[in-house]
């Protein structure tokens, strides 16, 4: 694994240069009460870090800051101090991740873009489940995975990300939504780029409105069965890999 230390420091700086008019000379965000030692900026660019790196549990990231990092991280707060202050930063957090992937994607012109399942639970399961059910709108339901070949219940996670990785748009929608529906969002955020999918995302009249509204070359594989049939981009099909990863 990469550097928990160096690849925090590099974050921290960028979180810095975001946030140090909003907060005070130690990093911190105003409040009432004894300002902490390890400072709401060091929070965020810890979160960012670990997500930078891939550490989805807190348990195992925190073992390995006392057992490796303990000279590093000499202010760090506990396991349950730090993940409550993380859920108070969160929006700040979100932002800050987002001009973070704006700047990293300002020269970038080519895209790619995917969806995959968000199983909440098997399929023979779905009638006891209660998540989400609260919202007719927000509920799941079934859908089907073209990859995978098989159907599956619960939610859609779309996104689109640059060539060098970077995420630049997530949407979640129900499983039955079908992946051109998340290119009427796509038209709203991003223009004067090409942006690169799988079958999905085939659709003569979609690729016209994309690129008569937005500027935006929707390149997809053609069906076999398709008349107009075109070499692929193999670049193209690279940069795809990406976001498939």
């Amino acid at each position: 694994m990469h550097n928990i230390k160096t690849n925090f420091d590099k974050i921290f700086e960028v979180v810095k240069a975001i946030i140090q008019e909003e907060t005070d000379a130690k990093g911190n965000y105003p409040r009432r009460g004894t300002k902490p030692r390890f400072s709401d900026m060091e929070v965020i660019a810890l979160s960012l870090t670990a997500e930078c790196l891939s550490i989805d549990s807190e348990h195992y990231l925190f073992a390995k800051l006392n057992k490796e990092y303990q000279a590093d991280f000499k202010n760090i707060v506990s396991r349950r101090q730090y993940n409550d202050r993380r859920k108070l930063l969160f929006e700040k957090t979100e932002r800050v991740r987002k001009l973070m992937a704006a700047r990293l994607n300002k020269q970038a012109d080519v895209f790619a873009i995917d969806s995959m399942p968000v199983e909440i639970c098997k399929l023979s399961r779905h009638g006891r489940n209660k998540m989400g059910k609260e919202s007719l709108h927000h509920c799941p339901d079934k859908g089907y995975c073209a990859s995978q070949k098989k159907y599956f219940y619960g939610y859609k996670l779309h996104s689109v990300c640059s060539v060098a990785g970077v995420i630049a748009s997530l949407d979640l929608t129900k499983a039955s939504v079908h992946d051109v529906h998340y290119l009427k969002d796509v038209k709203e955020l991003f223009s004067n780029c090409t942006i690169t999918g799988d079958k999905g995302y085939i659709g003569r009249q979609h690729q016209i409105d994309l690129f008569q509204t937005a500027a935006i070359q929707l390149e997809v594989p053609l069906r076999s069965n398709q008349k107009e049939q075109r070499p692929v981009i193999r670049i193209l099909k690279k940069v795809r890999k990406r976001i498939v990863s």
